[in-house]
């Protein structure tokens, strides 16, 4: 079993024949990804050859590639100023889930297309400015290396696509249920709570490991939500305990203004709900590997 991305996953690309498009296409279809159809208007009805012999016919809308295929998720790769149109048109024909890798998008066409997913009802989004979601040996949706970490019973939820990739590679030896790269910018569509609570309602995810970084109150939220509702081990870590205040690291929502969105208060919300917090990507990896080890025994 795995959150939002399963093996019954019927995959269609936005912004497939662009050279990132195409490049991480190929990427999923070798990980085993049911690649069912591309979106663009101007190249409909043809189609494009993928190494093994494999051939994705290209739709003019996404309406259309869902009817023709039964597509029931969308990874968009499409410039940050079309983004909100491709969003838009995947929430108008109803695909249950979403994910926006493209980053640089503007925070109010984030918003407006989060706020029309959640006014209609009926699309996931994840991202933007993510790396997508994995379920390792079942379906990988957007840019995550599919050869770092195999099939396992961690769960992993993070704002950060590096530490995504250091987390799942540090912790192999166990492998995941899950991996969600969320995003880092000030709005994105789905949260660390999102994660969290379908994490704890998968009976194939024994624990969890949770990446945040500095900005914003997520992780607060998370810690208040974790300690009414997760019942299964967590352990956490927070990039940018030396970010200098009042800088953007890295990511558009990492900013720190006075005591609000540091570090060492995020650590302290997460280690009063009862969450082993690392002080480094490596240490947390080794939390989580005894919490692993004491489970098995």
């Amino acid at each position: 079993m795995a959150i939002f991305l399963t093996a019954d996953s019927k995959v269609i690309v936005q912004g497939m024949t662009g050279s990132e498009g195409m490049k991480h296409t190929q990427r999923m279809l070798r990980s085993g990804t049911a690649i069912v159809g591309g979106v663009n208007p101007r190249k409909a009805g043809t189609e494009v050859e993928f190494e093994g012999g494999v051939t994705v016919p290209v739709f003019g809308t996404v309406a259309e590639a869902m009817e023709a295929t039964g597509a029931n998720v969308s990874v968009v790769f499409v410039p940050a100023a079309f983004t909100k149109a491709a969003a838009v048109e995947a929430i108008d024909a109803g695909i249950p889930l979403c994910v926006v890798i493209t980053e640089g998008v503007a925070v109010k066409d984030t918003a407006e297309f989060y706020n029309y997913a959640k006014e209609k009802g009926t699309t996931r989004i994840v991202g933007p400015n993510c790396p997508g979601l994995i379920s390792p040996g079942v379906s990988n949706a957007g840019i995550i290396p599919a050869d770092i970490s195999g099939g396992g019973r961690i769960g992993l939820v993070s704002k950060s696509g590096t530490l995504t990739y250091q987390m799942m590679y540090e912790l192999r030896d166990f492998g995941f249920s899950s991996a969600v790269g969320i995003g880092g910018d000030p709005v994105i569509g789905t949260t660390h709570i999102d994660c969290l609570e379908a994490f704890q309602n998968d009976p194939d995810t024994d624990a969890i490991v949770m990446i945040g970084e500095i900005g914003g109150d997520a992780e607060e939220r998370a810690a208040a939500y974790i300690k009414d509702h997760v019942t299964k081990p967590v352990v956490g870590y927070v990039a940018g305990f030396t970010a200098p205040e009042g800088k953007t690291m890295g990511h558009a929502g990492a900013i720190v203004s006075g005591s609000s969105g540091t570090a060492a208060a995020k650590q302290e919300a997460l280690e009063a709900a009862g969450v082993k917090v690392g002080k480094t990507p490596s240490e947390t990896a080794d939390l989580m590997r005894h919490i692993m080890e004491s489970l098995a025994r």
